[in-house]
């Protein structure tokens, strides 16, 4: 009602597919309007509030699309409650002949965006140090995501990022796996950087989370927002598969990276692997324990 006002009725209600964790929905209005969907049991609502706050995140920046939310909440409903999320809809469209260089430029301006509104309010009182992490804690797929923040990157993405994942994937390894995941991980300075500034990060950026728009231009979706290294982002975008060249180009031409970067891509993409293992099961213990030997095997 304070969104629409009374007389605002669902139209017609269609099943959207695509995710394994929520269901979701095109609802349209009969204003002509169309929104978006997120349900899931009552108890998950965590989900969609975890949510809200990265996608206002994003668009605090101002600097590259993401959906507008308009309001998270539950509904008991007369059998069964459930949670919802509700965004506006993104119409599709054909993506622009410089649909990559844009969004590269888009995406590193977001990263080069002040971080300090997004760390919780013990953080903001060191304002002008380097602080990593989110004001709340949210998910990473179906699995919950640390965003305790740490005053230095490594730390944080040793202790908020890599140790969870390993001790929740603990009966996947033997012995000589325990001994080498170990030896990474007090050594992780020998191989990670600290970065020149702390930037937002999408957090779980796949080609299957960015859209086009009727514009042609990306949209952001399903973020697991988090405050870090920049290079973290780059590397997921090319743990399946990557994006053409002229993106990467272009978002080197925007951000100067710091050398090294392909050194570092594999360990940053570590995180999401060993979540792959602790949702889907025993299928990525190889590549898993690939990338552990490649810095310290």
């Amino acid at each position: 009602v304070s969104l629409f006002g009374t007389s605002v009725k669902i139209a017609r209600t269609d099943r959207v597919s695509g995710g394994d964790i929520n269901k979701s929905y095109a609802l349209s209005l009969t204003t002509g309007d169309r929104i978006f969907m997120k349900t899931n049991a009552k108890e998950n609502a965590a989900f969609f509030t975890a949510e809200a706050a990265c996608l206002s995140a994003i668009a605090e920046t101002g600097t590259i699309g993401t959906p507008h939310l308009l309001c998270t909440g539950t509904d008991d409903g007369e059998e069964v409650g459930y949670s919802f999320l509700l965004m506006d809809f993104i119409e599709s469209g054909k993506k622009r002949a410089d649909y990559f260089e844009i969004f590269a430029r888009e995406l590193a301006a977001m990263h080069k965006a002040d971080t300090e509104s997004f760390l919780s309010l013990e953080s903001a009182e060191n304002a002008g140090t380097k602080q990593f992490g989110f004001f709340q804690n949210n998910f990473i797929g179906a699995r919950p995501q640390d965003n305790t923040p740490t005053a230095d990157w490594i730390s944080f993405f040793r202790d908020r990022r890599l140790i969870p994942q390993f001790k929740a994937a603990d009966r996947y390894f033997s012995d000589s796996d325990r001994a080498l995941n170990t030896k990474l991980l007090d050594n992780l300075e020998k191989f990670l950087t600290e970065p020149e500034k702390p930037s937002l990060l999408h957090g779980d950026l796949w080609g299957g989370n960015v859209l086009a728009n009727k514009d042609g231009k990306a949209i952001l979706i399903d973020p697991a927002a988090y405050v870090g290294h920049a290079e973290a982002d780059l590397a997921m975008t090319e743990l399946f598969g990557g994006f053409p060249t002229s993106f990467y180009d272009a978002y080197k031409e925007e951000s100067k990276m710091q050398d090294g970067y392909e050194e570092r891509r594999d360990l940053y993409n570590l995180y999401h692997l060993l979540n792959h293992l602790n949702m889907f099961g025993a299928s990525y213990l190889n590549p898993v324990q690939s990338i552990v030997a490649e810095y310290v095997g």
